[in-house]
């Protein structure tokens, strides 16, 4: 660290210490004729029964309004420099209190009777009827300050003690009753207003996937009644109100569904055919999607009782195709009542397309950890409803070359990438037996098939080729769940050209040359999502992802035993391992834009039967932008293993992997300025292998492991446009496992790794 450095952190630590020196002399500041509200206290006394007290302390003190100035340790920086801005004219003090400035709070801001009334309220809708407020001031000796303490005597709750409807005389009763089994107000609960509201809304929602379309939460009422018992008890009645319109009370039936499948405004105006298929009318200008594929989305049918669940239902399954940008599904009501005092109603289903055929391109200037840089170029085309059921056709190409910008006198490597992979998906499932949709209540799974191809080509090194092919299913369990299941996944791989170096390479790592000499995978994988950070808006939000591949038992099945390995399959050698990782997050919300996430990951892959190591592209690795960012991509382990030690020749990124990858990550988010975004993170992981190696010296995972993780500390900055985020990460070793023990906690604050990326890291 140069002088010029200290001295600027010299300047910083004294602007910032300057209001925390001054900070108790705010009360010269305060005017005669003010007195300075420095907080309020609650004592809360309880008689006889009462449920959650904790909780009830927590609702009652959130209603003490305003809050006074903050205060560190006592003191009150953010009002003193306020105070200061506003009689001195300097920049410093102006910038601190834009920054970190209060506005005063004072006593007169502050009524008392308003926030008594509150408290009685809220205890009110809790059962505890006759509760008893009141507050008394807390001056200080010379006036300019006070505080406020409330008082609150709380009785006992007053208790469940039966709980009816009233009225029989119509259909709708006996569907209330239906519903009371499942009711959340039960005998011996305290009187709860809010508990009697969802009771209410439960209702609408049971009634409403019932027939009674014109129903709503707001036609019943709760009466109480305490009159028959001397304790605190209270019978509780249910009613549908008197004025409630008569169309509300009945239920309704389907009488037509119409669906328009390519709805666009101005529609109205042009000759429109209509097909009649299962007894809906698909109503088109010309054929977009078929009938017979678009009908298993819809669930509304004609004949059947109106249904709200089973129009959320059809709402989300039409969205999910990935062929419109909008779903609008309208009920009319028709006048009067039908047979048997039951209404009917029209369906409605406007679905406006997305644009049939896009073209994408995507130039980007790489540059990895691992020093390799260069441009890429990504096109791709999409066709959507490409047979007119829903299909989508995804073709990209890439084109990229990179370059290892080397620090020694010997050239980098080169490296070149062509690749044209094409994705052709179906809203439904493609297999040789049927389907029923219904087992999906969420949504209907999708198959993908999948087919593509690489060519890699690394100068002084070796060129390789890599065909894969896929077939699987994906689809929603709920909101919060996903599933990716593949159970047909084949990857070839076909080393065309090696040199000499690489050769020498191999030789010396018989591990990595295993890994390279099965060219044929062939297994299943499965992936489990549970994403619960679609609800920002909760404080505590959980990620979770699990994944399993496994390879080559059918093939074994299928060749049977050899007199001795490897076995092959058309003159293939095919590797078999099984592999499962998990990615756990959790993040939890601070304040306004202010987050603490962290993240443990988990992954473990064992080669058996025909292989002796997993395939090198199915190997973990650690290090990077998205693991132990203090690390380059691959440069950390397998455990203590330091390839700068142990290797002769530049290219030594083909060693850094693993079978076994633990890491964690602890990471506070906060903002800066509009959409910048700062972060300070540690992250810790390594990489292992499971079986002894000679060319690895040190990687194998032992009972040690906790001293064998890199650890790095680190800065952040983001910047967050509407969900697009770039991200700049600047971390520093912290704990290098390739050093002797003992000499490992580093603290290498001069030589930190800079990672550029898109997206958050967890």
């Amino acid at each position: 660290m140069n002088n010029m450095q200290i001295k600027e952190i010299r300047l910083i630590s004294c602007l910032l210490a300057i209001p925390l020196l001054f900070a108790c002399s705010v009360k010269k500041f305060i005017p005669e004729e003010k007195t300075l509200y420095t907080g309020a206290q609650l004592d809360l006394d309880t008689m006889g029964k009462v449920q959650d007290y904790k909780e009830l302390s927590y609702v009652l003190e959130n209603l003490i309004q305003p809050g006074p100035n903050s205060s560190i340790l006592g003191l009150k920086p953010g009002l003193y420099v306020h105070f200061k801005a506003e009689r001195d004219t300097g920049w410093l003090y102006r910038f601190l209190d834009r920054k970190i400035g209060e506005e005063p709070v004072y006593l007169s801001a502050v009524n008392r009777e308003s926030v008594e009334d509150l408290m009685r309220n809220r205890l009110e809708n809790r059962g505890h009827f006759n509760s008893v407020l009141t507050s008394d001031i807390v001056y200080s000796e010379d006036k300019k300050m006070a505080s406020i303490n409330y008082h609150a005597i709380v009785p006992e709750y007053y208790e469940l003690e039966t709980y009816q409807l009233e009225g029989d005389s119509l259909t709708i009763h006996q569907q209330i009753r239906n519903y009371q089994e499942e009711t959340v107000l039960h005998k011996g609960s305290r009187f709860d207003l809010e508990r009697m509201k969802l009771e209410r809304q439960n209702i609408d929602a049971y009634l409403k996937t019932r027939g009674y379309y014109n129903f709503n939460s707001e036609f019943l009422e709760f009466q109480a009644d305490t009159n028959q018992y001397d304790s605190r008890k209270f019978d509780l009645y249910l009613k549908i109100k008197n004025d409630v319109p008569q169309k509300s009370l009945f239920p309704y039936r389907i009488k037509k569904v119409n669906v328009y499948p390519n709805y666009h405004i101005g529609q109205d105006s042009i000759p429109l055919d209509t097909v009649r298929f299962q007894n809906k009318n698909f109503i088109r200008d010309e054929l977009y999607f078929k009938p017979e594929k678009l009908d298993p989305f819809i669930k509304i049918e004609k004949g059947d009782y109106y249904n709200s669940d089973y129009a959320k239902t059809t709402s989300r399954r039409l969205g999910s195709t990935g062929a419109y940008k909008f779903v609008n599904i309208r009920f009319d009501d028709h006048d009067g009542l039908g047979r048997d005092s039951v209404g009917e109603l029209t369906a409605n289903i406007y679905l406006s397309p997305l644009t049939q055929r896009a073209v994408r391109a995507q130039l980007q200037a790489v540059t990895k950890s691992n020093n390799f840089s260069g441009p890429s170029l990504a096109l791709t085309y999409t066709n959507r409803n490409l047979f007119h059921g829903g299909e989508i056709l995804d073709l990209t190409a890439n084109a990229g070359y990179e370059t290892q910008l080397s620090r020694s006198k010997e050239p980098g490597l080169n490296s070149l990438q062509l690749s044209l992979k094409g994705d052709l998906v179906f809203p439904r499932v493609i297999l040789p037996i049927p389907i029923n949709n219904d087992w999906f209540d969420y949504s209907i799974p999708k198959t993908r098939i999948s087919l593509g191809g690489e060519y890699i080509a690394r100068t002084q090194l070796f060129s390789m080729s890599s065909v894969t092919a896929a077939y699987g299913f994906f689809w929603s369990g709920n909101r919060f769940v996903t599933h990716d299941l593949n159970p047909i996944s084949i990857t070839y791989l076909n080393l065309l050209k090696s040199t000499s170096d690489f050769e020498d390479i191999l030789d010396r790592n018989p591990f990595l040359q295993s890994s390279f000499n099965q060219q044929f995978i062939s297994g299943m994988t499965y992936s489990y999502t549970y994403n619960g950070m679609v609800d920002q808006s909760q404080k505590h939000q959980f990620f979770l992802n699990s994944s399993f591949d496994v390879a080559g038992n059918l093939l074994s099945l299928i060749t049977g035993q050899r007199t001795g390995p490897p076995k092959t399959f058309l003159e293939l050698e095919y590797a078999q391992y099984a592999k499962a990782a998990l990615d756990l997050h959790y993040h939890i919300k601070l304040g306004r834009n202010q987050k603490f996430a962290s993240r443990i990951y988990a992954g473990l892959g064992e080669a058996y039967g025909n292989s002796d190591v997993l395939p090198y592209n199915k190997q973990f690795y650690s290090g990077g932008p998205y693991s132990v960012r203090a690390f380059n991509t691959r440069k950390l382990g397998p455990g203590t293993y330091d390839s700068e030690k142990n290797q002769e020749t530049s290219a030594t990124y083909f060693d850094q992997t693993g079978n076994l990858r633990l890491e964690a990550n602890v990471e506070y988010r906060f903002p800066v300025y509009s959409y910048l975004h700062g972060a300070v993170f540690v992250d810790a992981g390594n990489v292992w292998i499971t079986t002894e190696n000679e060319a690895l010296p040190g990687g194998r995972f032992d009972k040690n492991f906790m001293n064998e993780l890199g650890i790095g500390l680190g800065v952040g900055l983001r910047l967050d446009i509407q969900s697009f985020v770039i991200r700049v990460d600047l971390a520093a070793p912290m704990h290098d496992p390739g050093h002797e023990p003992g000499q490992r906690w580093v603290y290498d604050f001069e030589h930190p790794v800079l990672n550029l990326a898109v997206g958050y890291p967890f």
